[in-house]
């Protein structure tokens, strides 16, 4: 990878692991436990805890997404980054720039799905 390509590519993933900070700040201020004293009645309660669940669901692959940037960002000098885990196939580096934390090209990618 060229040095260009390199420090554009670590800004990326800075932009990115703040905005995942961020992310999963905002949602564990919405995953707080819900109390049962308060008094917003049943229905409400009903739809709290339904958004609680799906903020919890958010907050879980927000923090996965982080743990994959910073191994990115640790394991950018390694002679395997970018290349696919199951073709051994080099991902483009559109696709890096894109989802700097992707391990397989957008054919596997595909597959996988």
């Amino acid at each position: 990878m060229e040095a260009k390509s390199k420090t554009e590519l670590i800004k990326n993933i800075t932009a990115a692991i703040a905005e995942s900070r961020n992310t999963i700040e905002n949602l564990k201020e919405k995953t707080k436990p819900i109390s049962p004293d308060n008094a917003i009645g049943r229905i409400s309660r009903m739809d709290a805890i339904g958004n609680k669940s799906i903020n919890d669901a958010a907050l879980r692959k927000a923090q996965e997404r982080l743990t994959r940037l910073n191994y990115a960002l640790t394991n950018m000098d390694r002679p395997d980054f970018g290349i696919c885990i199951d073709c051994d196939a080099e991902i483009p580096l559109g696709r890096i720039m894109a989802v700097p934390e992707s391990t397989l090209c957008v054919t596997c990618a595909e597959m996988a799905e």
